[in-house]
């Protein structure tokens, strides 16, 4: 039963709750003892919340006494350690913020509360959610559940790996670049990033910039993510990109009312792509085709004239310097990890070109609106290569030598232009490591890619699949 309870989603965790067929203390037990056995090895989890066992025995009293249920009543989930928690240690990965406890909740932690879910752990991260790996000063390194001399990923890569570890089954990460997604690739998990002001940042450090941070939620199964979303999403009157109040309409078993229209590509424009993972998204492009999906390989020119990983560098120091600065301001060098020192080494951009990277942007966003005024979505890689060895920072991609930064190729242009993306899995590679594909889908249209990832989903051959830990 308790390998039932641990893989299981939060979905089914909550009907099994709300049924009486497992209580909110069994969940709870069956986690924080997979915590211990398999965390020591994963280094996933910071913090175990003192109080997530009291909360579980009240969320069982509430079953008893047939009070109204939350849509995840007495189901666990676990936290990115940027994200603020009420009374448990924020402490951003970094010695300068050891000891950090809030006196609130992130807006997107507490609308999990107010769902019912119970707050179990905090997971790890790199230094202020900025790097490819989870590795800092303050909790060590992330290791991947697949191979433990791996990644699972960054910035995201605590969130990723206990989950796909069986320790948490659901929970919420950020993504500036690639951090929800590129995880969630590395360790064979489901997440979402959704278009750009959906789920408010509000809570989560920086507070300023953030025109392209995004928080998102990251599970097992796309039902999981849509019912995440679902509550997730809509203004909070704090976090002025949260103005959208579109309804939201999860799309999963809905038929369209007319034929859907989804282009594949894995360049150009998003750099190198290794042959097998290239194979696995026309792979997934061609299983859309048994549900009588129109499917095609397609072009985007406007990633081609403005490669977006150069613009967002080009943007982003300049915006995210002041915030390092202010952070580490006072503070020795030797408190100090790669990434903070790194950032502030930078060169600052020169207004020529900053005000060229801006109109980049919009070039971007055009391009898009003219590919999505043709299809309904757009299949790529999330990664161009499965979850690589530890430390590593340059690679050789199909007989192309570039840097680390370029395993962001795919992703980082949704965060310039604010489109929503979903990561999932597909594929396996020949050392047996997950590959997954992202789903893109119009402004505001999370219904869409939600329906197209289920359909995947239905049909996946890598459905079940587990790390052996």
């Amino acid at each position: 039963m308790s390998d039932d309870i641990l893989f299981s989603d939060a979905t089914k965790l909550a009907e099994l709750v709300r049924t009486k067929e497992v209580s909110p203390v069994e969940i709870m037990r069956a986690h924080l003892d997979r915590i211990a056995t398999v965390d020591p090895r994963v280094n996933a989890i910071v913090t175990v919340v003192d109080g997530a066992l009291d909360a579980a025995k009240a969320a069982e009293q509430a079953v008893m006494s047939s009070d109204a249920l939350g849509p995840l009543h007495g189901v666990p989930f676990t936290v990115k350690d940027s994200i603020d928690t009420a009374g448990v240690l924020t402490q951003r990965g970094s010695p300068l913020f050891q000891g950090r406890v809030p006196d609130t909740d992130a807006t997107s932690v507490a609308r999990m509360k107010a769902a019912g879910g119970i707050l179990l752990a905090k997971t790890n991260l790199p230094e202020f959610s900025y790097w490819i790996e989870s590795d800092n000063l303050l909790s060590g390194r992330s290791n991947n559940p697949w191979d433990l001399t791996r990644t699972p990923g960054g910035s995201s890569g605590g969130e990723s790996a206990a989950i796909a570890a069986g320790m948490s089954p659901i929970g919420l990460g950020t993504d500036l670049a690639i951090s929800v997604r590129g995880p969630a690739a590395q360790t064979g998990i489901t997440s979402m990033k959704a278009t750009h002001g959906r789920v408010p940042m509000t809570g989560i450090w920086p507070r300023a910039p953030r025109r392209f941070w995004h928080v998102g939620p990251m599970a097992r199964s796309v039902r999981d993510i849509a019912l995440a979303f679902s509550l997730l999403a809509g203004p909070d009157g704090q976090d002025a990109f949260a103005t959208s109040t579109a309804a939201f309409d999860a799309g999963i078993g809905r038929q369209p009312y007319r034929q859907l229209r989804v282009g594949w590509m894995v360049g150009p424009g998003f750099g190198p792509v290794d042959p097998e993972v290239v194979a696995t998204v026309k792979a997934a492009a061609d299983a859309l085709k048994q549900w009588g999906v129109f499917v095609e390989q397609v072009g985007i020119p406007a990633l081609e004239r403005d490669f977006a990983l150069d613009v967002f560098n080009r943007l982003h120091v300049m915006e995210m310097k002041p915030a390092f600065r202010q952070a580490t301001a006072g503070r020795r060098p030797d408190e100090l990890y790669k990434m903070a020192k790194t950032m502030l080494s930078l060169p600052d951009t020169s207004m020529d070109d900053f005000i060229d990277a801006e109109q980049a942007v919009e070039r971007l966003r055009d391009g898009y609106a003219d590919y999505f005024s043709r299809y309904d979505a757009l299949i790529t890689h999330v990664l161009p290569i499965p979850a690589h060895k530890h430390g590593v920072e340059e690679f050789t991609i199909d007989g192309q030598t570039v840097d680390a930064t370029y395993l962001q190729g795919a992703t980082v242009p949704l965060n310039l232009t604010g489109l929503p993306g979903l990561a999932m899995r597909f594929g396996t590679s020949k050392e047996g490591l997950p590959i997954s594909v992202q789903i893109v889908g119009k402004w505001q249209a999370e219904s869409t890619i939600l329906h197209v990832a289920s359909l995947l989903e239905a049909i996946s051959p890598v459905r079940g699949l587990r790390p052996a830990l």
